[in-house]
């Protein structure tokens, strides 16, 4: 009988958290930096990124392994975007996941430093990787720095911060969300594919797929801004409104938004579908997405 989707994320969870606190204890750095990494990377995140690389991995192969120090890296590029997102030059949050954010648990500086230092550590830790060929080193190394960049997580957090007060267009925030969002998430299911050894042909479903998938979890991420429970969130709600950004209930309204999620998760599961990856927790985790309170 095959497990539930909360007890797959949570054995899941475990191992990657192992292998993120591996890379973490063996650092020989000044011990304020190596706690303030640790603090955020630590601070009980859902570990979703990797989770779906794992899932992806798994779709195609068996025995996830060689996923894992990838699945890390990812980690590490999502938990610096989070410490650098909080500072008060963007979202100015005081608190995240329930804990106080990085810079106020320690100061700007070191948050600014501990960002920097994961995200570069994160290509070292895949560069070093016994379990990679040098090719495969290279197309995941490449492909993550261009879905974590300019190209692509940066450059929507930049189009997101100039949608700030102004009305953007449904098409607009669709495109900010796939790459703000929704580029990580193509990375880990495209990766964990691509070392489960997915064909060509599966592996463009699979990036389309990722699209949708970014798309289903910013509609939800907007909805739980406007009901969500501030408790299981970690963190306040009607921040968005508070920043005057542009979300999905504000243009579509609250039902048009929940309306446009399920178009978006009809989409994910037909592309599954055509990637051959349907029967795999990679469908469930649809739902998943769809449906989090937190």
């Amino acid at each position: 009988m095959r497990e539930g989707i909360q007890s797959y994320i949570n054995r899941n969870k475990s191992t990657i958290e192992n292998k993120i606190k591996h890379y973490i204890s063996r650092l020989e750095i000044p011990e304020r930096l190596k706690s303030s990494m640790a603090y955020s990377l630590n601070a009980g995140g859902k570990r979703l990124r990797p989770v779906l690389m794992v899932a992806s991995f798994e779709a195609y192969n068996e025995s996830y392994e060689k996923a894992l120090t990838s699945a890390a890296a990812l980690e590490m590029i999502h938990t610096y975007s989070l410490i650098h997102d909080d500072l008060p030059a963007m979202d100015d949050d005081d608190y995240r996941r329930g804990k106080l954010t990085n810079h106020k648990q320690f100061d700007e500086a070191t948050a600014i430093l501990a960002g920097d230092a994961l995200l570069t550590y994160s290509f070292e830790i895949i560069s070093n990787d016994p379990l990679l060929s040098n090719s495969q080193k290279v197309h995941i190394i490449s492909h993550l720095a261009k879905c974590s960049g300019p190209a692509g997580m940066v450059g929507g957090q930049i189009m997101d911060m100039k949608a700030e007060k102004q009305k953007v267009s449904i098409e607009e925030l669709e495109n900010i969300h796939a790459l703000k969002t929704g580029e990580l998430l193509r990375f880990a299911i495209h990766t964990g594919a691509y070392l489960g050894e997915a064909s060509a042909e599966e592996l463009v479903y699979l990036d389309e797929f990722a699209h949708y998938l970014g798309l289903v979890f910013q509609v939800q991420d907007d909805i739980l801004d406007v009901i969500g429970d501030e408790k299981q969130l970690g963190k306040r709600i009607g921040s968005d409104e508070d920043n005057a950004k542009s979300t999905y209930p504000n243009l579509l309204g609250l039902e048009g938004a929940k309306e446009k999620k399920g178009l978006y998760v009809q989409k994910a599961k037909d592309a599954l579908i055509q990637a051959k990856a349907d029967q795999s927790y990679l469908m469930d985790l649809v739902d998943f997405f769809s449906n989090r309170d937190q």
